[in-house]
């Protein structure tokens, strides 16, 4: 399955390289609500809220109220969580906040299963060379994303997995890597980052693997 990407930033649809290049910038989101609407499931990330500069909650709740979405960027508490799902995401999106220096932070992702729900949450995994990024991918955890998903298997309905290195790049997604991880987790598995064609799509979604899209959406490379 194919989830589409609408990342926010300034107010903007934006497409950014590895996180932190400016490639792309939209402001007509009717036309790319529009698009995404025959679409069981949109990817909504705050990144705004990411990087700690601000957020565009009116945007979300806008959107939220015209696409079933899985909404993240900067969650840090179950409150934070219940008030996108009060705003209308069907699933939100927790990654940082459920690592720290010393590794995977099981007490508070059982608060977040307790609170919330499993079936309401999805584990942001997303890795820079081989390691756990966090922090809108400024930093690194020491554990592969093997054992971070391991660890936090019981919590929750979903994992995104992001491959960093290659966001944005439309390199093509490795696809050893996402073997790996669906031997890993029993949940459901999306990946992101350098998916360039409909070809991979399909190889991801014979594994039992569905994938974001962004950059070859947003260019015209894949469509959508």
């Amino acid at each position: 399955m194919l989830i589409p990407s609408i990342d926010l930033m300034g107010g903007k649809i934006v497409q950014l390289i590895q996180g932190q290049r400016l490639a792309l910038s939209f402001d007509d989101f009717d036309y790319w609500i529009d698009r995404f609407s025959k679409y069981p499931m949109v990817q909504l990330i705050d990144l705004d809220a990411a990087m700690r500069q601000g957020d565009n909650r009116a945007l979300i709740e806008m959107v939220c109220k015209r696409l079933p979405c899985q909404v993240g960027g900067g969650l840090k508490t179950p409150e934070d969580g219940q008030a996108l799902l009060n705003a209308g995401a069907k699933r939100v999106i927790y990654g940082s906040s459920l690592f720290s220096p010393e590794g995977v932070n099981k007490t508070f992702a059982a608060s977040l299963k307790k609170a919330l729900g499993e079936d309401a949450l999805v584990f942001s995994v997303d890795t820079k060379g081989g390691q756990v990024a966090i922090k809108g991918w400024k930093d690194t955890v020491a554990l592969t994303p093997e054992e971070a998903i391991t660890w936090l298997e019981d919590f929750c309905s979903a994992f995104l997995y992001t491959h960093v290195d290659i966001e944005g790049t439309m390199a093509g997604f490795p696809m050893q890597v996402a073997a790996i991880l669906r031997s890993t987790t029993a949940r459901q598995l999306i990946v992101a980052g350098g998916i360039k064609e409909r070809a991979e799509i399909d190889e991801l979604d014979a594994m039992g693997v569905d994938a974001v899209a962004g950059m070859a959406v947003y260019t015209g490379a894949m469509e959508a």
